[in-house]
Order: C-alpha cells, then sequence, then structure tokens
C-alpha cells in the first residue's frame, strides 16, 4: 500500500467513526500526512477534503436527537435504547425528506445523517454513553467540585478514558472511547493503553523540545494526590538512612542514620524540624526532596516516578490540544500558580482533571523518572517513550551517582501561567532539593 493509500485509508476509517473535526485536529492530521507519511501538503489537504469530514465544533448529542439527560435518565438500557432510536427515526426520516436542501449549519444532508448515526450509536450503548455524559457536564461545568474529594477513592467502579488496545487506532486521537471498570489500588487512578498527541505547536509554552507528535502509552494507574509530609514522615520513620541530618556529627560518623550527601544538595527537607514536618502541613506535598530520595520513596511503596509521556497523559485528563488539564485558559480558582496563595496548598483544594486527578499543574513540580533530553521528543519512539534508557527499568535500575538533569512537569506555586501547560517540560539535577519541588507515583496495572 503507498503512503497515499495508507493515509487515505486512515481518514476513511477516521470518517466512519467520529463525522466532524476541529480546525486544530484538522491541522494535526495534516502534519502528521506530511511528517510521517512524507505526503505534500496539497496532496493530504485534497485527501481530507475529498473525505467529506466536517471541520466544526464537536455535536451535542442530545441536541442531535432532540431529547435531554433528563429523559433518559434512571431509565433502563432498553428503555433508552428505544427512546434514542424513536428520535434517530424521526431526524433521519426527515433529513431524507429534504433531498439536497443545505442545512443552517453547512453540513450536507448526507453528513447530517452521519452526525445522527453517531448521536444514536453512542447513546445507545451503555459505556459509550456514560463516557459521553461525563465529558458532557464536565465540558459544560470543567470547574465542577465534589463536595469531598476523598470521595473519589472509593474505586469500585472506576469510569476512565479507554481507547483500542492498537496502536493504530484512529478515535483515540480525537475522542474518548468506550469505558473500562478497572479496580485500581488505593487512592490511585487508572489511565488506560492508548495513544494521545503529545507536545504542543503553542510558543508560549516552548514547543521547541516537546513538539506535537503521537505517543502510545501501556495502561498504568497513578497517584489521586502529591505525596504529601505526612505520607513522607511514615517513609522517613521506616528507613533512617533517609531521614534528615540531625546535626554535623551526623556526617561526621558516616553513620546510616541520614541521607548520604551524594543523593541531595544540603537542603533536604530544609522546611521540616529534624525529621518532622512543618505544624498544620501534613496534607501539603512533600517539597526539599530529591529525584534519589523520590525513586527511594516510591520503590518502598511499591511504585515508581511516572515517565514524561505518562505524566502527560494523566495530566491532560483525556483532553486533546488544550493548553492545561481543564481546557485552554488559567484563572486562580484552577491551580496554585504565580505566588497566588504565596506558599503550597493542601492537596486537593483545586478541582480534578476528567480522570479525577488533583494538582496535576501547580502547587509543585513533579520529578519524573526520564532523564532531560531537550532534543528526545523529536526522534523519541511513539511506543512508551523514555529517555535515559531504552526500557523503564532500565532507567529505574541507575540508582547512581551523576549529575545528569531529570525531567520535572507541572509547574509549582511560585510559577507564571506558561509553565503551567500539560507539554511544558523543565529540568534539575538529581541531586536538587527546592521549595517548590515534589512529586507523586505510578504502578503498572493491566485491567
Amino acid at each position: 500500500m503507498s503512503k497515499h493509500e495508507e493515509f487515505r485509508s486512515i481518514i476513511n476509517t477516521l470518517k466512519e467513526t467520529i463525522p466532524n473535526i476541529t480546525t486544530q485536529q484538522r491541522a494535526l492530521l495534516l502534519r502528521q500526512a506530511v511528517q510521517q507519511y512524507g505526503l505534500p501538503t496539497d496532496d493530504a489537504e485534497e485527501i481530507l477534503n475529498a473525505s467529506g469530514i466536517v471541520v466544526g465544533d464537536s455535536e451535542d448529542y442530545f441536541e442531535v436527537l432532540g431529547l435531554s439527560i433528563d429523559e433518559i435518565q434512571d431509565q433502563s438500557d432498553s428503555a433508552i435504547s428505544v427512546r434514542v432510536n424513536a428520535a434517530h427515526r424521526r431526524a433521519y426520516s426527515a433529513s431524507l425528506r429534504s433531498g439536497g436542501l443545505p442545512r443552517p449549519d453547512g453540513k450536507t444532508q448526507e453528513q447530517w445523517r452521519t452526525v445522527l448515526n453517531h448521536a444514536r450509536d453512542t447513546l445507545k450503548n451503555p459505556q459509550k454513553r456514560r463516557e459521553y455524559i461525563a465529558s458532557y457536564r464536565f465540558q459544560r461545568d470543567p470547574q465542577e467540585k465534589p463536595n469531598n474529594h476523598h470521595t473519589h477513592t472509593d474505586s469500585k467502579n472506576i469510569e476512565q478514558i479507554s481507547s483500542n488496545t492498537h496502536p493504530t487506532n484512529i478515535r483515540s486521537l480525537f475522542s474518548n472511547a468506550d469505558t473500562v471498570s478497572v479496580e485500581s489500588p488505593a487512592d490511585m487512578v487508572y489511565i488506560p493503553a492508548g495513544e494521545y498527541p503529545m507536545g504542543c505547536n503553542d510558543e508560549d509554552a516552548d514547543a521547541s523540545d516537546n513538539p506535537l507528535h503521537l505517543v502510545y502509552v501501556d495502561s498504568f494507574c497513578i497517584d489521586r494526590n502529591l505525596v504529601t509530609n505526612s505520607q513522607y514522615k511514615e517513609f522517613v520513620d521506616a528507613n533512617p538512612q533517609w531521614r534528615k541530618a540531625s546535626d554535623w556529627f551526623d556526617w561526621y560518623k558516616k553513620l546510616k542514620t541520614s541521607i548520604a550527601k551524594r543523593f541531595q544538595d544540603g537542603d533536604y527537607l530544609k522546611n521540616w524540624n529534624d525529621n518532622n514536618y512543618p505544624d498544620g502541613k501534613e496534607n501539603h506535598p512533600v517539597t526539599w526532596v530529591s529525584w534519589y530520595a523520590a525513586m527511594a520513596y516510591a520503590e518502598w511503596v511499591g511504585k515508581r516516578l511516572p515517565t514524561e509521556a505518562e505524566w502527560e497523559k494523566a495530566a491532560r485528563g483525556g483532553l486533546m490540544w488544550q493548553k492545561y488539564p481543564w481546557g485552554n485558559t488559567i484563572d486562580s480558582t484552577k491551580a496554585n500558580y504565580q505566588s497566588n496563595i504565596g506558599d503550597t496548598t493542601e492537596v486537593g483544594q483545586y478541582p480534578a482533571n476528567g480522570y479525577g486527578i488533583y494538582d496535576m499543574v501547580g502547587n509543585v513540580w513533579e520529578w519524573c523518572l526520564d532523564v532531560y533530553d531537550a532534543d528526545y521528543y523529536l526522534e523519541s519512539p511513539k511506543r512508551n517513550p523514555i529517555s535515559g534508557g531504552n526500557d523503564i527499568q532500565s532507567v529505574m535500575n541507575e540508582m547512581s551517582v551523576g549529575t545528569t538533569s531529570r525531567a520535572l512537569r507541572g509547574g509549582s506555586w511560585l510559577d507564571a501561567p506558561n509553565f503551567l501547560t500539560a507539554a511544558y517540560r523543565y529540568k534539575n539535577v538529581p541531586i536538587r532539593t527546592l521549595a517548590r519541588i515534589g512529586f507523586r507515583c505510578v504502578k503498572a496495572e493491566k485491567p
């Protein structure tokens, strides 16, 4: 199959799955055609235009079928199916009677019937319907925050965005696919395997070292919240070799009663009083921790640090082509940044993203597993990329003394908005400890 035919096949598959795409999504497809398939831009545009895919905002399927959430709420699956089928027949028949008359929204009748079919298929399918309604409500009220964020730790029926696990799944590029129910570890969120657009084209997000590209990541679970002071204290209490040095005599005796000099810069747990966190800050994220210390904690709890690709997928919360985990704008109600508070805040005080994860941007920078390489994502592997080794285990095994910078993500309470975008990459040496650096952990999980 030629590159032209291969790209045309992808577009035809996309058309069958998604009736319309945004302008930004169209631009990504054209970029993919040029970079991945080597097509001239004119040829790519011709294939895309000939496909009949509508470029425009996503459809409100309830409005399309003349239904409302209230009409189907608390109804059985069979009752919902009957109601959706009836609404579809009415709208579809009306479109057929219109013949070739153009629609006010610019769609042809054929394109409109494609939208109607997709709306019917989505609302009839129980899993697709639940996911669509969750996304529907989130998009209309992205600032909605649960009364008590701790209720999210009930994982009996965690419904998260999933996609076909085949790396070439097209639907995952533009919309949330079927949901899955997975039993996640306590206080963690399941992130399904699948492909997503990593990086950005936005100049103020420093796209030079994270250009827009497609990445496939295996499934994993990620901490719902940042690691807190109280959690970290349990670790240092159980592991004397990672405690804060009490005085110069600890260093002189070289006893294994405090963290080794080679694993920190001298300011480790600087804001703690000996080995006790500051009063009233038990639920604040732990700070002044080095990459080595974060690695040690993660190993102690049976987890690890996230790769950059995992972190970014989790941070986006199922949204595509958005700057932040909730959309394209930011204000002080969404995150702790730019010294609006002047310090860290308790975890979970700001709205969760679409996956139900808190503080993915703002509050503190988060250590990632990867070695920082400014050029890595220009030619990185498509599947499970990680800088600094061939695979996750090889990077984890490098728990040695060194000055190779490690990746940081998410921005902090001190930083400007452009540092808080989902695509922004930062770095520091692994011994560095700062008031604005913390971490969270991940764990590989298979459904």
